[in-house]
């Protein structure tokens, strides 16, 4: 694993597996998450990768192609595991391009408007407004409104107001991490996909992307803007080493649009109170999100592989994934443990409707699953990072959406 905060639950799980199962072990190591492919790509060379890991949709077509992760049809089907029990679409991220299944759906996310409620209420909004904001490309909506009045610059001027000194900014309205490359899950995707966008011809296994389509390209023109204007902070600050959670922590940052997996993190930053509302509603009348899960993949060349599939097997079921609930870091895939889920988030005061709205409404979008991904993003990440730091318009996405199908046509 990667995430340090589900170890817990995933030991209970393991513990509740090694009573049933005597003469079974569960040894759970946990890497941060640079180390963690490093570790398990020199591991998969050494043919000594652990029999199960925790699999990303980015990642497992690489490791599908290589034959470096055990196909489990098979296995589903004699254990007679009821697919449906997943919420949608999760099944689908672990499908390979030769029919095979290679993990079951152990959680799922979306992405939120994480705030500074302190901030909020400084400023004369309420929760409830949030829940109602509305962008659009040409003048940013509601949203852009939103985040202008909660820029403030170091003589205590808002973003509305005038004299705001947008080279002298004490708080951003809206913070970010980095450009978000040719993926942007916290950073351009939610407004790109509430304008009707999409990321390729197909998911999984795209033919082509899109990243040259006018709705991308003046979704990221008007992201960029919020930069001009001093909303949101250049690329070379947001990158300079402190991260996003920590600068909306420091109130550096009034919003963040961050992953549901950080919220328990950031409701614990202290100093303020920090709470999450929904993306906001896009031109398409609707929201956007990106819709992502992991899975549990066993090692090829595992010497266990019967054990290695009884324990993905307990780790999908939901009595497993009802005890992950209960400890309110992630949302499991199971329909049921999802439903707990966001009940143990609510009772610490977390509003998880924020992120299950998408789920209940179906305005996600599954992550693209490629095997190039790596390669697509050497394309895809300095392109974005050149457009967002202005040394080229947006525009630059069309020759390298040229560059990226062209590299799927291999």
């Amino acid at each position: 694993m990667w995430d340090a905060n589900q170890v817990p639950g995933y030991q209970k799980c393991a513990a509740d597996f090694e009573a049933a199962n005597p003469g079974v072990r569960v040894n759970i190591e946990q890497y941060g998450w640079d180390d963690y492919w490093t570790q398990l790509t020199a591991r998969m060379v050494a043919e000594s990768a652990p029999d199960v890991f925790v699999d990303h949709s980015q990642q497992f077509g690489k490791f599908a192609e290589l034959d470096q992760i055990l196909d489990v049809s098979d296995r589903v089907a004699a254990s007679g595991i009821d697919l449906s029990q997943y919420q949608d679409g999760l099944v689908d991220l672990w499908r390979g391009q030769d029919g095979g299944l290679y993990g079951l759906p152990k959680d799922w996310d979306t992405v939120g408007l994480y705030y500074n409620a302190d901030m909020l209420a400084d400023a004369g909004y309420t929760q409830d407004d949030l829940w109602e904001l509305e962008w659009n490309p040409a003048d940013g909506g509601t949203f852009e409104e939103f985040v202008a009045h909660m820029s403030v610059d170091s003589n205590g001027v808002r973003g509305d107001e005038p004299g705001f000194d947008k080279d002298n900014v004490e708080v951003y309205g809206l913070g970010y991490n980095e450009s978000g490359g040719g993926y942007g899950q916290v950073q351009w995707a939610s407004f790109a996909l509430s304008n009707g966008w999409t990321y390729s011809d197909r998911n999984p296994w795209p033919t082509e992307f899109r990243y040259d389509e006018p709705a991308l390209v003046e979704t990221i023109g008007w992201w960029r803007s919020l930069v001009d204007k001093g909303y949101m902070p250049p690329l070379a600050v947001a990158t300079s080493g402190v991260g996003s959670q920590e600068a909306l922590g420091a109130g550096a940052y009034a919003s963040l649009i961050e992953g549901s997996w950080n919220a328990r993190s950031i409701s614990e930053l202290g100093g303020a109170d920090f709470q999450v509302a929904p993306t906001p509603v896009g031109p398409s009348g609707e929201r956007g999100t990106v819709f992502n899960g992991l899975s549990d993949a066993i090692y090829a060349g595992t010497p266990h592989p019967d054990e290695a599939w009884a324990w993905v097997e307990y780790l999908a079921s939901p009595d497993c994934q009802l005890r992950v609930a209960e400890e309110a870091r992630v949302f499991p895939a199971v329909k049921e443990a999802s439903d707990r889920a966001v009940a143990a988030f609510q009772e610490i005061g977390v509003d998880a409707d924020a992120f299950s709205v998408h789920v209940t409404d179906g305005t996600t979008t599954p992550s693209p699953v490629t095997d190039r991904w790596a390669e697509l993003q050497t394309i895809m990440q300095p392109t974005m990072d050149s457009v967002l730091s202005f040394q080229s318009d947006p525009e630059s996405l069309a020759p390298a959406n040229r560059r990226v199908n062209e590299l799927l046509a291999e």
